[in-house]
């Protein structure tokens, strides 16, 4: 079942994010990795910056989370997250179609340029890369994130962008 998350499901939130992004140690650069990957303030702000979290429920338990955030005229999928063990089982992209419902603006998502995983999961569901130009033109416009980032990072665009 795909639900809203509530403050009630901070700390799984935290949990899910931390433990999914294990998977990027030693992938994106060293000066971008720390422990945890998302500090407890790091995810308050972003939900205080508007980031909606929704997360796949199973068994009365958060398998996976995602968010979206409106950004005037394009909407982001931000903190896309599917806890280790449960990986490709088809949960990110149930969470993706969902989410993508809940917009008529073109979605934009921005993640690691070297973590080819997540970059191939998003084009397998119809997003495509765009040009670094127009990369580094999306991330100083609609994300909050050092150029460190900007620099080893990619955007993908749904099919209305």
């Amino acid at each position: 079942m795909i639900r809203r998350c509530t403050e009630k499901d901070f700390d799984m939130l935290l949990e899910i994010i931390n433990d999914a992004a294990q998977a990027y140690k030693g992938v994106i650069p060293k000066d971008r990795w720390h422990d945890p990957y998302m500090p407890q303030g790091q995810l308050r702000q972003e939900i205080v910056a508007g980031v909606c979290f929704w997360g796949f429920e199973e068994n009365g338990r958060l398998t996976g989370v995602m968010g979206i955030q409106d950004k005037g005229d394009v909407t982001l999928i931000r903190h896309a997250y599917v806890r280790t063990n449960l990986r490709n089982c088809g949960t990110g992209s149930l969470l993706l179609k969902y989410l993508e419902t809940m917009t008529e603006r073109p979605i934009l998502i921005g993640t690691w340029a070297d973590a080819v995983w997540a970059v191939t999961f998003y084009e397998k569901n119809g997003y495509r890369l765009v040009s670094p130009e127009e990369k580094n033109r999306l991330l100083k416009k609609y994300w909050n994130i050092p150029d460190r980032q900007i620099a080893t990072s990619v955007v993908l665009a749904g099919a209305k962008y």
